[in-house]
């Protein structure tokens, strides 16, 4: 999808969580399920770079980010939460947009501009707005991959 990561389709969604472990756990899954991925090594990997502190981004956004040996580029996986949940995010808001992203271990400079990418793209008011009020996953899916294009650019 962009030079930086992979987003498919099926990696973006609407999901239920009442706990930010609920939401790492479904990530997690979500990342197995589209990538072909060892669910339990991911959610060990997110949960590890979590202990560093939080990835709520602010605003709403978190950003749960790790290394993972089983990949060849980075990929990615988007959330949106059908009601906002507590995440220990840095302005203390809940979040209920969850924007995940997984690098190969030796990713180094890669991992850093897929996540520059991403924050500038939540950043984005404008697109912020309309993932909260797109209707599905497909709908998602087609306003992040607009919003990857532009930033691109």
């Amino acid at each position: 999808m962009t030079a930086l990561f992979s987003l498919l389709p099926e990696s973006v969604g609407t999901i239920d969580a009442d706990s930010k472990q609920t939401i790492l756990e479904q990530l997690a899954e979500r990342f197995a399920g589209v990538y072909g991925l060892d669910p339990v090594i991911v959610l060990e990997r997110i949960e590890e770079r979590e202990k560093l502190g939080s990835t709520g981004f602010g605003r709403g956004v978190a950003i749960p980010h790790a290394r993972i040996g089983e990949l060849n580029r980075p990929v990615a996986a988007f959330l949106r939460l059908s009601s906002p949940v507590a995440f220990d995010a840095a302005d203390g808001m809940p979040v209920d947009l969850v924007f995940g992203l997984l690098s190969p271990e030796a990713a180094g400079a890669a991992h850093l501009h897929a996540l520059a990418a991403i924050s500038r793209m939540m950043r984005d008011e404008k697109l912020h707005a309309a993932l909260g009020d797109a209707a599905d996953g497909e709908a998602l899916y087609a306003l992040l991959a607009g919003g990857i294009d532009r930033d691109a650019a």
